[in-house]
């Protein structure tokens, strides 16, 4: 039987065509009881993109929730982080391989990828794998912090020294990822694990949203709205509307509400599952 993380997480997600693409290639997927998050923001020609996205989050989310629930699971074993680490590493090399076979053996799918971050929140902690540059930020004490890197041009241009993160945000490169979900026979997920706190706000969103909404914009809204995470969701979307909306936008909210340890019970049983 799987822990129900439904009384010390809330969720809240909305997404949004924005106010110039016809269709939406975002996609979003949450399991509240199971702690788990997925965004996803396709590409391609046609709705390639749409179907990339769909793909991500409905074959990874669909293999976690199986494996969380059918498992002698959710005690990430004695060390949680690289348990569950090693879980969204698996799911999201297999629906990589799923993608690319897809636009390979199907000539409307040619070309198709999408981004994606994860986040799977178990014992006080929070998994997040990413691919390109859908990002996840932590807003905890009035401080609005990004987790996520992008794996994008435009953040190598960063890094090097190319570019200002001032001037980047004029530049034209915003959205030529560097990696991406279906792309090739095999992906590198960027994985990291972070201690939680009672209160933190966690958004995960598409480039729809930082693209078009700046920093502290994001956390002011947060901050006014947290309360009531379904209305701060909304709101974001409708930010990044109102100042042109030039993409699609998606966001997820996880607020913590209490500290979730996860029971000591069940770690080496867990631990013996993996091997």
């Amino acid at each position: 039987m799987s822990l129900d993380l439904s009384s010390v997480l809330s969720f809240a997600h909305h997404s949004d065509a924005g106010m110039v693409r016809n269709h939406n290639e975002d996609a979003v997927y949450v399991i509240p009881r199971l702690g788990v998050a997925l965004l996803a923001d396709g590409m391609g020609g046609y709705n390639a993109g749409e179907v990339a996205s769909g793909m991500a989050t409905a074959l990874i989310g669909s293999e976690l929730e199986r494996i969380l629930d059918n498992g002698p699971l959710n005690p990430f074993g004695p060390n949680p982080a690289e348990a569950a680490q090693k879980v969204l590493i698996q799911e999201i090399g297999r629906a990589n391989a799923a993608i690319y076979q897809a636009a390979h053996s199907q000539p409307q799918y040619s070309g198709m990828g999408t981004t994606l971050v994860a986040a799977l929140f178990f014992d006080n902690a929070v998994t997040v794998a990413h691919v390109g540059d859908s990002r996840l930020y932590r807003f905890r004490d009035a401080q609005l912090a990004q987790l996520t890197r992008d794996h994008s041009l435009l953040q190598e241009q960063i890094d090097s020294g190319m570019i200002s993160a001032e001037d980047a945000k004029l530049s034209h490169n915003k959205n030529l990822v560097t990696r991406a979900v279906g792309v090739d026979p095999e992906v590198e997920p960027e994985i990291h694990a972070y201690p939680t706190q009672a209160g933190d706000v966690y958004l995960l969103c598409s480039d729809g949203l930082n693209d078009m909404v700046g920093d502290a914009e994001i956390a002011l809204t947060l901050q006014t709205l947290s309360a009531n995470l379904e209305l701060a969701a909304a709101q974001l979307v409708q930010m990044a509307n109102d100042n042109g909306g030039r993409d699609n936008v998606s966001v997820i909210l996880v607020r913590v509400l209490q500290a979730f340890p996860a029971p000591r019970g069940w770690l080496q049983r867990f631990l013996a599952w993996l091997k």
